[in-house]
């Protein structure tokens, strides 16, 4: 194995829910479950490893009076290698993942600034869950580094059994931001070099439902657990204060416990479970059942769906008239779970994961850790586990009394019971040690991180210290259109030359775009971005950019992504003066083609491309990490000017990415806009009244452009 000069640095992107160093806040939410351990005990267990330098775990910070303070320290030092860091984006108080989408590019744009500030960059990006996902694929794209990704759960997936049970299309999107989620997971797989799953069920039923889907990518490598908290019983257990608490609303606490432990999320069908020991009347006999879903004070305080959950609990255990034999105790610390656990493995009991479907189970290793044998749904990673440790029975979520009769088959039979207890923990020692997962992941990581070479700036990069600020535009239907109000904003930029840069963003080719500048009496530009994005030239002689080009030139097949498209109906090839080295284009008719087929078939053909709709029917196909906004960032760390100080006008599809995240950003009220009219909600972005420069000058007016300063 290659090695590479220098320890490890390993960014891990986590964005959403509460991430701090100690007493993680496990089912405070939906958003605060298992990944966020995951992620922790991950970062916590390769920065033990010699070969590793430096681990940061990079969340969202959250001000917010409603949570922890620890949320709003953009940095908490973890051990001498392993930090969290914290990343400002959108509102400082705390959102739930599904507001956070419009706030991603921001991350990124914020997270890219991080980086370069750093003596290096790191090695590789590891992101967790869609938005991380969208964000790791952004920085990788932007700095040259290899990116893995992790998805803990999955849009398609979710999305197929919502569907079955009865959501409909607007509801998942109102609810759940469920297509901006999958275009995420799909940009995500088309840049991960590796993809860990914790499962093969992942890989074979899950992953296998998108257009990206390139399995000798992926690589299954079981979460760890931590086996020196996660013990078996000691003997105390049952005479602790916890215990009594615990067992408090119990008729007779020394029956064994059936213990059921999540947050209280309806995929996770506790009451399923509740169902099927409240219809068996030898199950009441035999045990009790303690269920512990999350904390509360109140659970008219609650969200709706948790609020939804405990209420559907409460109304069975009145039904089956469970009073004494079930206990749902409201507080429990995260220290505390391994005591949990150890109290009802000691009771001889059993844990129950009766969830619908299950990505991995972490509470199912943690509980044969514990020396708890286990009942779990078919659904998912509990198969794998079963498989490698043999500690238990698998269940049908959907069949409550294949739970009670699991349950009953491990109750009434003592040795099997001991042998399941044995194979456990047996099982996790050999499998699913966090030392063990942290050795096999940095096995499978480290050539990555020993051959990718990550852009730098070319070495004749000199800050610009009289610049204040910049003006990026498009030119077609932008600029041109209004040759009066074009007129007075190029004298405007004449005026404030000296402190102002001036760039034109086109999908023009350089030499068709310097023609119609000509013809218009556009000035020559500072900078030139053409052909999409894919050219960068400098004034005053329109000096390419080569550097930009050796980085775009990254998983770049034009013959195959030709091959592919020229004979698609509705798609047909501009004329040669409109192609490019890295751009192929295309007019599509809408009529015949959208689209999304397009991207689906490039994906399925694993074309790890950038594809963009201009004004309804030009369609352009680019390397990855090419587009407008990816040159401007480009050109920005060039001139070492900071995004917030940087004006962007455009006014079709092609000029998204330029619009989104850190810049001062504006639609030009031309008839095209309705391209982007998905980033209205998106505050930082202002739609002007007018059309074409008029637009952009009452944008300027918006924003008081000149009055800003460096810094």
């Amino acid at each position: 194995m290659t090695q590479p000069k220098k320890p490890l640095y390993i960014a891990l992107i986590s964005i959403h829910g509460l991430i701090r160093g100690d007493n993680l806040e496990l089912g405070r939410d939906a958003d605060t479950g298992g990944q966020t351990l995951y992620v922790l005990e991950l970062a916590e267990a390769l920065s033990k490893l010699p070969e590793v330098g430096k681990v940061e775990l990079i969340t969202r910070r959250v001000a917010d009076p409603n949570v922890d303070e620890a949320y709003a320290q953009a940095q908490e030092h973890f051990n001498d290698k392993l930090s969290i860091v914290r990343i400002d984006a959108g509102p400082e108080n705390y959102l739930p993942k599904e507001q956070l989408w419009e706030h991603l590019d921001s991350f990124a744009d914020t997270l890219v600034r991080y980086f370069r500030q750093q003596p290096q960059l790191p090695a590789l990006i590891h992101s967790h869950y869609a938005d991380a996902g969208l964000v790791g694929a952004h920085v990788a794209n932007q700095l040259g580094l290899p990116l893995v990704h992790t998805g803990h759960s999955l849009g398609r997936v979710k999305r197929r059994r919502l569907l079955a049970g009865g959501v409909d299309n607007t509801q998942l999107e109102l609810l759940y931001n469920m297509t901006r989620r999958i275009e995420a997971e799909e940009i995500t797989l088309a840049t991960a070099e590796q993809v860990i799953t914790s499962t093969h069920q992942e890989i074979e039923e899950q992953y296998e439902l998108y257009d990206h889907y390139q399995p000798e990518k992926m690589r299954v490598i079981p979460p760890g657990t931590n086996i020196t908290q996660f013990i078996p019983p000691r003997g105390d257990e049952q005479h602790t204060e916890f215990y009594a608490d615990l067992t408090q609303s119990l008729t007779q606490p020394d029956k064994p416990l059936i213990l059921a432990l999540s947050r209280p999320d309806k995929r996770k069908n506790i009451n399923a479970l509740l169902t099927a020991y409240g219809e068996d009347k030898y199950l009441q006999q035999q045990a009790n059942l303690l269920i512990i879903a999350g904390n509360r004070d109140d659970i008219a305080d609650l969200d709706k769906g948790a609020q939804s959950v405990f209420k559907e609990l409460l109304l069975t255990i009145d039904r089956y008239d469970l009073y004494g034999k079930v206990t749902m105790p409201k507080h429990h610390r995260r220290d505390q779970v391994p005591q949990i656990y150890r109290i009802a493995a000691a009771s001889g009991g059993v844990f129950v994961n009766p969830a619908l479907t299950e990505p991995f189970g972490l509470t199912l290793i943690e509980a044969a850790a514990s020396g708890l044998p286990i009942v779990a749904t078919e659904d998912g990673g509990p198969r794998d586990i079963l498989a490698n440790c043999h500690n238990g029975e698998l269940i049908d979520p959907l069949e409550p009394e294949t739970i009670s009769q699991a349950i009953s088959k491990l109750l009434s039979d003592k040795t099997y019971w001991q042998q399941c207890q044995q194979n456990g923990l047996d099982g996790v020692r050999a499998n699913y040690s966090w030392e063990a997962h942290a050795k096999q992941y940095l096995q499978w990581v480290m050539p990555l991180a020993s051959t990718v070479k990550p852009l730098s700036m070319p070495a004749d990069v000199q800050p610009l210290s009289r610049v204040e600020r910049a003006l990026v535009t498009d030119l077609d239907l932008n600029l041109l259109g209004d040759d009066d109000a074009l007129k007075t904003l190029m004298q405007l930029l004449r005026q404030h030359r000296k402190t102002t840069k001036f760039a034109i963003a086109t999908g023009r080719r350089l030499d068709r775009a310097l023609k119609l500048m000509k013809k218009h009496g556009i000035p020559e530009p500072d900078i030139l971005i053409t052909s999409s994005g894919t050219e960068i030239c400098y004034a005053p002689k329109l000096t390419p950019d080569t550097a930009w080009q050796r980085h775009i030139d990254h998983h770049w097949q034009p013959r195959k992504v030709a091959e592919l498209l020229d004979d698609l109906p509705g798609v047909s090839r501009q004329p040669k003066e409109e192609q490019s080295e890295f751009k192929i284009s295309y007019y599509i008719d809408p009529q015949q083609t959208s689209l999304e087929t397009v991207k689906s078939l490039l994906h399925r053909e694993e074309q790890s491309v950038h594809v963009q709709l201009a004004f309804g029917q030009f369609l352009d196909i680019m390397p990855l990490r090419a587009s407008k906004g990816m040159a401007l960032r480009y050109v920005a760390e060039r001139w070492q000017l900071p995004l917030e100080q940087i004006f962007v006008a455009g006014g079709s599809g092609a000029d998204e990415d330029m619009m989104r995240g850190n810049m001062l950003s504006a639609v030009v009220a031309n008839r095209h806009h309705e391209e982007l009219s998905q980033l209205e909600d998106t505050s930082h972005i202002y739609f002007a009244e007018k059309p074409y420069a008029a637009g952009i000058l009452e944008a300027l007016t918006h924003y008081r452009f000149f009055e800003l300063k460096a810094g």
